[in-house]
């Protein structure tokens, strides 16, 4: 069964997985959710601290749950004007088909209907596998759940996107940020819109210096975690 598309407050389209019948963005707007949580408060805070010094202008990011692409879109063009090289990294257990990506409005609502070749070609390319998307952007998918992740000591982000706690509680818990902590560079930043207790005291459980963020208009808070060893 295929997920059902929905339009959100801002105009930008979310789905509705068939299995958990649970929303892949924000009702109250895709966009701004993705805008707001993962650029504002995840890779532009990394981008714009003293942590960013040690880059050599290239940054690693990490998104679990790479769904609908909108993050790694996103991001794509959010960044085309700097002078950086992203390496992109989506982690998805139950990928999109095309014809369903086809019909979602990110393009237009990001006014880059230019770039819909490009939307499309980061679904189109084959998993497992390092595509160069543009000169500055870089794209593997993985299709497996994220226990299955072995990469340490290798990301600079992580869009932390999974269904939230009420639909894959197990994605949740101390274990699962563990492997995020492991995965993540010294001081890297784990970016997501859940700011539920349990959540956060998994995160510091594991190491993470957690903070509690003003979220976006229509969510009152997010959380961030930095790995501060």
């Amino acid at each position: 069964m295929k997920p059902k598309i929905e339009i959100t407050k801002d105009g930008s389209s979310t789905l509705i997985h068939p299995k958990y019948n649970a929303h892949y963005h924000s009702t109250a707007g895709a966009i701004e959710e993705s805008d707001f949580v993962y650029l504002k408060s995840g890779l532009f805070y990394f981008l714009s601290s003293e942590k960013r010094q040690d880059l050599k202008q290239s940054c690693s990011i990490l998104e679990v749950g790479f769904g609908s692409g909108l993050n790694a879109f996103n991001t794509l063009i959010k960044t085309e004007a700097l002078a950086l090289n992203i390496e992109y990294l989506g982690i998805e257990t139950y990928p999109v088909t095309l014809d369903v990506i086809k019909q979602l409005n990110y393009p237009e609502q990001l006014s880059a209907q230019d770039q819909q070749a490009i939307y499309n070609t980061m679904h189109e390319v084959s998993w497992e596998k390092n595509h160069q998307i543009t000169k500055q952007f870089s794209l593997e998918k993985r299709n497996h759940d994220i226990f299955s992740l072995k990469d340490t000591n290798k990301f600079d982000v992580i869009y932390f996107d999974a269904f939230g706690p009420t639909d894959q509680p197990e994605l949740w818990t101390a274990p699962i940020f563990k492997i995020m902590f492991e995965a993540l560079k010294n001081n890297g930043v784990l970016i997501t819109y859940c700011a539920q207790g349990a959540a956060r005291r998994a995160m510091q459980s594991v190491g993470f210096k957690v903070d509690r963020l003003s979220g976006p208009p229509s969510k009152r808070h997010i959380l961030r975690a930095i790995k501060a060893v």
